[in-house]
C-alpha cells in the first residue's frame, strides 16, 4: 500500500463511519504521517514493549512477587489445598505454588526471538489497524501470531521445574479424576498446561501495559518517531 492509499483509507474511515469530533481529527492527524514513519514507530513500540516485558517478568519473582501475574494453583486445586494445610502440609502446596511460578519465569526468556521477529514483521495494513484499535492491540497483534508457537517453547520448560515438585504428578491426577466428571477443563487437566497458559497470558498482559506506556507518553520515550506517531493519536 502506497501513501497515497494509506491516507485515504484513512480518510475513507473518517468519513465513512460515525465517528466522533475527536476520532475524526485523530485519523486526519493520522493521514500526515507517512507509511514508513507508522510502520517503523509501530515496529520499534512493539519491540521495545516486548524486550520490557521479557526482562520484568524473565526476572526472579518476575512472576511470583507481581500480584497482576502471579500464577495461583487451579481452581479446581483449591479445595485440595486448603485440606494439606489444615493437615499441615502447607509447606508443600507453597513449594508447588512457588514452582509454577519459577516455571513461567524460566520460559519467558524463550519468547524473545520470536516476539521481536514478529513485531519486525508489521506491514502497513498491520500499522493502521494496531495504531487505531485501542489498548489491546498490541496484545491481540501478538497473541495472534505467537501464542501457539510459544505455548509449544514454554512447555518443556515447565515441565521440567514442575517436575521437582512430586506433589506436581499428584495434582495431575485430581485433575483427570475432575475432567472425567465434567468439573474440570480438559485444557487445565495438566499442571504443565496450565502454567504454560498462564505464563501466556501473563506476558501479553505486561506487554499491553508497556503499550499503554508509549500511548500515554510518547515524547518520554526518547524517541522522536515514536513522539511524532503516537502523537498524533492523542
Amino acid at each position: 500500500m502506497h501513501r497515497r492509499q494509506f491516507h485515504a483509507a484513512l480518510a475513507t474511515l473518517a468519513l465513512g463511519s460515525s465517528l466522533s469530533p475527536a476520532a475524526f481529527a485523530q485519523a486526519l492527524s493520522l493521514a500526515s504521517i507517512s507509511n514508513a514513519d507508522a510502520t517503523g514507530a509501530l515496529k520499534t513500540a512493539l519491540e521495545t514493549g516486548a524486550i520490557a516485558a521479557i526482562q520484568l517478568l524473565g526476572a526472579a519473582d518476575g512472576f511470583l512477587s507481581n500480584p497482576k501475574v502471579r500464577i495461583p494453583l487451579p481452581g479446581y486445586l483449591q479445595d485440595a489445598a486448603k485440606l494439606m494445610r489444615a493437615l499441615g502440609q502447607g509447606r508443600r502446596v507453597d513449594e508447588l505454588e512457588t514452582a509454577m511460578n519459577r516455571a513461567a519465569e524460566s520460559a519467558v526468556p524463550l519468547a524473545r526471538d520470536m516476539l521481536v521477529t514478529a513485531a519486525r514483521s508489521v506491514t502497513v495494513s498491520d500499522a493502521k489497524k494496531i495504531l487505531t484499535g485501542g489498548d489491546t492491540s498490541v496484545t491481540e497483534f501478538f497473541a495472534d501470531r505467537t501464542r501457539a508457537p510459544l505455548a509449544t517453547q514454554f512447555l518443556p520448560v515447565v515441565k521440567r521445574e514442575t517436575a521437582r515438585v512430586a506433589l506436581a504428578e499428584k495434582y495431575d491426577q485430581i485433575a483427570k479424576k475432575g475432567v472425567s466428571l465434567g468439573l474440570v477443563k480438559p485444557d487445565d487437566a495438566s499442571i504443565d498446561h496450565y502454567v504454560t497458559r498462564k505464563a501466556l497470558d501473563g506476558l501479553y498482559l505486561i506487554i499491553g501495559e508497556q503499550e499503554r506506556k508509549i500511548r500515554q507518553d510518547p515524547i518520554g520515550t526518547g524517541s522522536a518517531l515514536l513522539g511524532r506517531v503516537f502523537g498524533a493519536l492523542r
